[in-house]
């Protein structure tokens, strides 16, 4: 349909337009990754760093919102001296100490 027909149908009203949009398919939406709510503000990043926040997003099988909101937390957490440090990273760090420097 043109989007003339599709406003046509609109303006004539009656039953075309509910029938229209009854035959349309459900539209999936993403599910959010908390209940908790939130507040959407925008960001200006040069492209090189999006890409680079995006390739780590993917990495860990996430989204780049969600990592880049992790990231804010674990820096507002550093700056109260209250940071969180996942279980993999500890063990990550305690490995590393454990094995000799290679000379």
């Amino acid at each position: 349909m043109s989007r003339h027909d599709a406003i046509k149908r609109f303006h004539d009203g009656g039953d075309g337009l509910a029938d229209l949009i009854g035959d349309s398919q459900p539209v999936g939406l993403p599910t959010p990754d908390t209940d908790e709510p939130m507040v959407s503000r925008s960001v200006r990043l040069p492209v090189e760093t999006y890409e680079r926040i995006r390739a780590a997003a993917d990495a860990r099988g996430m989204g780049v919102t969600t990592l880049m909101r992790q990231w804010i937390e674990a820096g507002l957490a550093d700056l109260d001296d209250s940071a969180t440090v996942s279980l993999a990273d500890v063990r990550r760090a305690l490995a590393a100490l454990a094995q000799p420097n290679a000379a």
